[in-house]
């Protein structure tokens, strides 16, 4: 089992399970992969009221249980006794009305309606970029925003077909895990043996038995399953021999886009939990604010696309001023901000990004990507799903289904 991220440790759970001598390999010295939980120690204007400093819980990437009455993390969440946030999300609120008022979010939801009125309009025809699918004028910039947190990359670059087979599988419910999705994810894989810090470097499939060399010696399997972000395979970082050039071309054609966080700690008047604000509603490049997420004295700054391309070069002090301007912008100057912590998925070596994406016409390519080779070698993530690609729900249920596959071919021992 290679990459111990949520596809990876679905799969080996499911095989550890079964009854099969199953070993993940991870790269990272932890596991989750694009699922990441932190904890992070206050001090100042985030200690109690006695001076101590508190901890807070932080999710580094994928904080949400999509689609969550039927995504499979929920259920695992009970069984591991953690807590199911079940708030909703208030993405389409404006706390306070402050630069966003009830009006224009009228008429902006109505833009988002024609939007998607006019791409399942042209879901008949030939694949195009999403863009195409929205009118000019006042509120495309902010739909290309937040095309920017959806799919990590702009209208321009994300197919219409693919975009649609997300958008027709999926639901409203998206719930959080207070504990935090990236502890579910690696809570899943207890049991299960563990070789972190491993990095894969190549796989040789000539003869019956598979070799996978790694950075700390070569292990000799009868079956592997490949559950590695777009970026790591498309850059050739793990090589095949014989080489899988089809394999290699799926992956460039559904990259990583990006979605990053900062994570801010509250001083001045307290926000009601959950409280959500758009930064500027005016402009592609502008932040989505969750506001004391579970009643932390936080703010969860989340952008994507090209303005986190842009902020992923900046210095942490220059990202942390960009979203704190814009919360003084709209709230004045009752409240102060100090950083705590940002994520930069696009310059992890072993990631390199946070969620696949289908270039223009090629939305086939996931299931390419999906395909078993010889019945030994099988491949799982998320952008192997065709309709919950970009999810932790997506990445569990091709690590599932690779298991399964992988069972049905080769028979259990005795």
């Amino acid at each position: 089992m290679i990459g111990g991220g949520a596809a990876g440790i679905a799969a080996a759970r499911a095989l550890h399970d079964a009854g099969r001598d199953v070993l993940l390999l991870e790269g990272k010295d932890r596991l989750g992969g694009r699922a990441h939980s932190m904890r992070l120690g206050l001090s100042g204007a985030g200690a109690d009221a006695s001076g101590v400093p508190g901890q807070v819980t932080v999710d580094c990437g994928c904080g949400w249980l999509h689609s969550a009455r039927r995504n499979p993390w929920t259920a695992l969440a009970g069984a591991y006794g953690l807590t199911v946030d079940r708030t909703p999300t208030g993405w389409r609120e404006q706390w306070r009305d402050l630069g966003f008022s009830p009006d224009e979010r009228e008429a902006f939801g109505a833009a988002w309606e024609a939007m998607e009125a006019q791409a399942h309009g042209l879901l008949a025809g030939v694949d195009r970029p999403l863009a195409d699918a929205v009118a000019p004028g006042p509120w495309r910039l902010l739909i290309d925003a937040i095309s920017g947190y959806a799919n990590g990359a702009q209208l321009a670059n994300v197919s219409l077909h693919d975009w649609a087979a997300y958008e027709d599988a999926a639901t409203d419910d998206n719930w959080a895990v207070r504990e935090g999705y990236g502890t579910l994810v690696a809570r899943h894989a207890e049991g299960v043996s563990v070789r972190l810090g491993t990095r894969v470097l190549r796989i040789d499939h000539r003869g019956r038995t598979i070799r996978v060399e790694t950075d700390a010696g070569t292990i000799e399997t009868g079956a592997v399953v490949v559950a590695l972000p777009t970026t790591v395979l498309a850059r050739g970082d793990v090589a095949f021999d014989p080489p899988l050039r089809d394999k290699q071309a799926a992956a460039e054609a559904l990259p990583l886009g990006l979605a990053d966080k900062i994570f801010l700690v509250i001083d001045g008047p307290a926000f009601p939990a959950n409280a959500h604000l758009i930064g500027d509603p005016h402009s592609a490049c502008t932040a989505s604010y969750r506001l004391a997420p579970f009643g932390q004295p936080l703010v969860e700054v989340f952008v994507g696309g090209d303005c986190a391309e842009m902020l992923e070069r900046e210095s942490d002090a220059g990202a942390a001023d960009f979203a704190i301007g814009e919360l003084l912008r709209l709230l004045g100057r009752d409240w102060r901000f100090t950083p705590l912590a940002r994520t930069r998925w696009r310059h992890d070596p072993l990631i390199g990004g946070s969620y696949s994406h289908a270039r223009v016409g090629m939305a086939g390519q996931r299931a390419v990507l999906a395909e078993p080779i010889d019945g030994r070698l099988f491949f799982a993530g998320e952008a192997c799903s065709a309709t919950d690609f970009s999810t932790a729900h997506g990445a569990y249920e091709t690590g599932v289904a690779a298991a399964h596959a992988l069972l049905a071919t080769i028979a259990v021992p005795g």
